[in-house]
């Protein structure tokens, strides 16, 4: 499965997004050993690149990625969250990015190293039900602007090239490890969401990260998880 993005609109989109290839890194003091990175410079998509990323054929809502902007302040997002459709949903809570880092996300456990792109595995799922996961919110509270970044191949994808038994599997993040490593090309897309913004993404099914690189200011994300249908809230593109 391939990147699929909810869009009318593909100037818009191609404003906001931009391109680079992934890579693995070794010895490097603030990630894990094996951690994947997008390798610049980033460049802009074509018209052609951002049409194949627009959902253009009836796909499951939840394995589609929807740029949004929430009709409402921050102050009031935790209840507009609660009638969004999904009376489960949880607030995961809320993560400050400092400026200009490639990757946002740390393991606590191993010493604060970042992670680097990676698969969420709060649901727990087997190959044959990962697509079927809780789709994250993510809103960018600012100051700063921040970025989104996915991988273009979902990890189902990825977990099938690199197993024969890929059907018992767990797909997880040390599988796009191995698959970058062992020198299969997958692309990364970096979108812009400036303070008020955010996404519903399946961050369970594509790797993904949040990024500063090059800002000027730190920004705060808050995130919630839960079970929401396509179009619950407006897009921005």
């Amino acid at each position: 499965m391939t990147l699929s993005i909810a869009a009318t609109d593909i100037t818009a989109l191609r404003e906001r997004c931009g391109v680079a290839v992934l890579r693995t890194v070794r010895a490097d003091p603030a990630y894990e050993n094996g951690a994947v990175l997008p390798t610049g410079p980033w460049t802009s998509i074509t018209d052609d690149t951002a049409q194949d990323l627009v959902a253009s054929s009836p796909i499951g809502d939840s394995t589609l990625v929807e740029l949004v902007k929430p009709p409402v302040p921050a102050e009031a997002l935790s209840s507009l969250i609660q009638r969004l459709g999904d009376p489960e949903a949880i607030h995961l809570g809320q993560a400050r990015a400092p400026m200009d880092v490639l990757t946002t996300t740390r393991n606590h456990e191993n010493d604060g190293y970042r992670i680097g792109l990676h698969v969420d595995n709060w649901d727990r799922l087997p190959y044959a039900t990962k697509h079927t996961g809780r789709r994250r919110i993510c809103i960018n509270l600012g100051p700063g602007t921040r970025y989104l970044l996915l991988a273009d191949l979902d990890i189902r994808t990825i977990c099938r090239a690199l197993y024969q038994d890929y059907a018992d599997r767990y797909p997880h993040t040390d599988d796009l490890r191995r698959y970058v490593g062992s020198g299969h090309t997958v692309l990364c897309y970096r979108i812009r969401l400036e303070p008020g913004e955010g996404y519903i993404a399946p961050t369970e099914l594509f790797p993904h990260d949040g990024s500063t690189e090059g800002l000027l200011e730190p920004s705060t994300a808050a995130f919630w998880l839960g079970h929401w249908p396509r179009g619950v809230l407006p897009s921005l593109i």
